[in-house]
């Protein structure tokens, strides 16, 4: 108990730190989370401890998958997906592919105050806690996978989910994927993908080539996005109106360019269906005559 405590305020007579931090306290009641300083002063990622501290201020049952917490996030799945394990790894968070009494298998996520710790005697029982995977032989431990929590059919593995892009259009996930050889930052998930494609498809039925749809997705992006690219492609999809398809000059015929004329003004040569006056002389004629 000799250690300070940054949640003690201090005394009266307590003299102010002459550098660093000082804290203003508000004693709060209601809508406050209890969470460990080993958590919080946790050396390494700051989206690992913002991720770990989010998730502990969520009640019980909030979705927590990559794809919920991106929505609340303005990190990539790259960074938060890397969070996650980096918090599995440490032990504060678990998931599990349960069995229900209806014979159905969910995924399960467990998150714990602190690792190892026993759970709160007064809240909800728990099941009993499985080994952490760097306890198991290194021929069990699996790389693990977040993906979004769903029922499968009864005795079925995760592995033989079918893909979310079964029934999208593949050209229009093609044209989604090569996205990311215009632009590297455009990455999207294949979740992502086929959310995207019917927009991407309707494009195409209408005419649209490939190239002039890359051209509207890529063009003129920010320095930094803002947002994920998921996002910023659908709003493009939404707001930009249907183009009009690309209308390619037939083989063999040229464009009609209008005949060379010589101006009756200044002897200037210029392009015109009839002789006359250049723009230049056009343009002057009125001026000489209001003068």
């Amino acid at each position: 108990m000799a250690d300070p405590q940054s949640n003690v305020p201090l005394r009266p007579d307590a003299v102010a730190p002459a550098s660093g931090v000082i804290h203003v306290r508000t004693r709060l009641t209601a809508d406050f989370t209890v969470i460990a300083n080993a958590l919080i002063q946790r050396r390494g990622s700051a989206v690992t401890v913002g991720v770990a501290a989010y998730i502990l201020s969520l009640p019980d049952g909030s979705p927590v998958s990559i794809a919920a917490l991106c929505e609340h996030f303005t990190e990539g799945e790259i960074l938060i997906s890397r969070a996650l394990r980096e918090l599995e790894a440490a032990g504060y968070l678990e998931r599990r592919r349960e069995r229900l009494p209806s014979g159905q298998i969910r995924t399960r996520t467990y998150f714990y105050d602190a690792p190892g710790g026993d759970p709160d005697p007064d809240g909800p029982p728990w099941p009993p806690r499985r080994r952490r995977p760097r306890d198991r032989p290194a021929a069990a431990q699996a790389a693990p996978t977040y993906t979004t929590g769903r029922d499968d059919a009864p005795g079925q593995a995760a592995a033989q989910t079918p893909s979310p892009l079964a029934d999208a259009d593949p050209q229009a996930v093609a044209v989604l994927a090569a996205l990311r050889r215009v632009d590297p930052r455009l990455v999207i998930s294949q979740q992502e993908a086929a959310r995207l494609a019917p927009a991407v498809g309707q494009w195409l039925a209408a005419g649209v080539g490939v190239p002039q749809i890359t051209e509207l997705l890529t063009a003129r992006l920010p320095d930094r996005l803002r947002a994920r690219p998921a996002g910023i492609l659908a709003f493009r999809l939404r707001e930009t109106p249907l183009p009009a398809p690309h209308q390619p000059t037939p083989p063999g015929k040229c464009p009609t360019v209008p005949p060379l004329q010589t101006c009756d003004g200044c002897d200037r040569a210029f392009r015109a269906s009839e002789p006359g006056h250049c723009r230049d002389c056009r343009t002057a004629d009125p001026l000489r005559a209001a003068g």
